[in-house]
């Protein structure tokens, strides 16, 4: 079946139907890992946008249930340019096709996405839908609808990715083993398990196996839950999760977050949970021209002058020249000097703007894990 992306700016890209057929909008964006499509379409972050991955050929290891980072693809939708018809893995439950059709994810192949994704690194993200059948053949009217689409910027999608009441994480025997056969084991684990917070901004399920893994009791709460219900639990720990859209829109947050930090608990933010956490602290932040998004990032630890290759999935960032003087830069992104970790000089919060659970990608910041372990031990 015939697919169109069409772009804000008047570009349109002809291919085949790689999903289930119908329409989708959202914020088109790239993604340069060479593995992890599943993680990638199934990461709450990337709610409200069409991702397109630079690898040429995805779909060839197909999907294991074990790997996605929640319970369904959270893209809008899915841009690739060789779709594997061989899903060659002994893992594999399905064909990533099959996968997308069941989930209702409309994606498109076929197409350059070399040309595609230097159109985006050149001129920023752009609005587009993609279109299959009938509707592609009318590519004047698709420009006119991607260009009336919302803005990323303003845009609260935490309440479209949030769990609707707390739980307890429990890891299912799949996971288990998963973890068993191919995570990093900790160096150190806790004589008796830790009570964590976790805000569920649009939390990724490996962050919560890694917080299990390091010897955490994990609790996740939803976005918009008061401090004062979190302190009630008595948590060693607070943990800021990822998630989608702007986090300055993200106000109700903010405000919890500002209460955590005057109550001095420990706390530890990943990508959106760090960017509310440089907004609590009074900074400010801006939206990105084409973000970081893949496997293959290098970041520089101020502290150590270690260099990390990590995995990142944001468009905004912390601004540095707003940070107050109770807040430092820890880490800084060796592309283009944006902030990508802080902490605060008196009390014991950090966060990082990438990912260190990591899942599918290098296992260099793993140790951030670790050192929220030693101060909520300390604490």
């Amino acid at each position: 079946m015939i697919a169109v992306l069409a772009l804000e700016d008047g570009t349109c890209l002809t291919g085949i139907s790689a999903g289930a057929p119908g329409e989708t909008s959202g914020e088109v964006v790239f993604n340069t890992s060479l593995t992890g499509y599943q993680e990638v379409l199934t990461d709450p972050s990337y709610a409200g946008q069409i991702v397109t991955m630079t690898a040429p050929q995805i779909g060839n290891y197909g999907v294991a249930e074990a790997d996605g980072e929640s319970t369904r693809p959270q893209v809008a939708g899915f841009v690739i340019r060789d779709a594997s018809p061989l899903a060659s893995n002994w893992r594999a439950q399905s064909s990533l096709r099959d996968y997308l059709v069941t989930h209702g994810i409309v994606a498109i192949a076929d197409v350059d996405t070399r040309a595609l994704t230097r159109r985006l690194r050149s001129g920023g993200v752009l609005r587009g839908i993609i279109a299959t059948g009938a509707a592609a053949h009318d590519t004047e009217a698709l420009v006119q609808r991607a260009r009336g689409i919302s803005s990323m910027e303003g845009s609260d999608l935490v309440t479209t990715v949030t769990c609707r009441a707390p739980y307890d994480v429990a890891l299912s025997a799949e996971e288990r083993a998963a973890d068993e056969a191919f995570a990093l084991k900790p160096a150190h684990v806790p004589a008796h398990p830790l009570r964590v917070a976790a805000y569920d901004f649009g939390i990724k399920r490996t962050i919560l196996r890694r917080l299990v893994a390091h010897g955490c009791q994990v609790r996740v709460f939803p976005a918009s839950t008061p401090a004062a219900e979190v302190l009630a639990w008595k948590p060693d720990g607070v943990f800021l999760s990822n998630g989608p859209g702007d986090p300055a829109a993200v106000g109700y947050a903010i405000e919890t977050i500002r209460t955590l930090v005057d109550a001095g608990v420990p706390m530890f933010g990943i990508c959106l949970g760090h960017q509310l956490l440089g907004l609590a602290l009074g900074a400010r932040t801006y939206k990105l021209k084409f973000g970081h998004r893949g496997g293959n990032h290098p970041v520089k630890n101020l502290d150590t002058g270690a260099i990390e290759i990590t995995a990142q999935n944001h468009g905004f960032a912390v601004d540095p020249d707003s940070l107050p003087a109770t807040a430092r830069v820890t880490h800084l992104n060796l592309y283009d000097g944006t902030v990508e970790g802080l902490c605060h000089r008196e009390r014991p919060i950090t966060s990082v703007q990438y990912h260190p659970e990591a899942a599918p990608g290098p296992h260099d910041a793993d140790y951030l894990f670790q050192q929220f372990i030693q101060h909520m031990e300390k604490h």
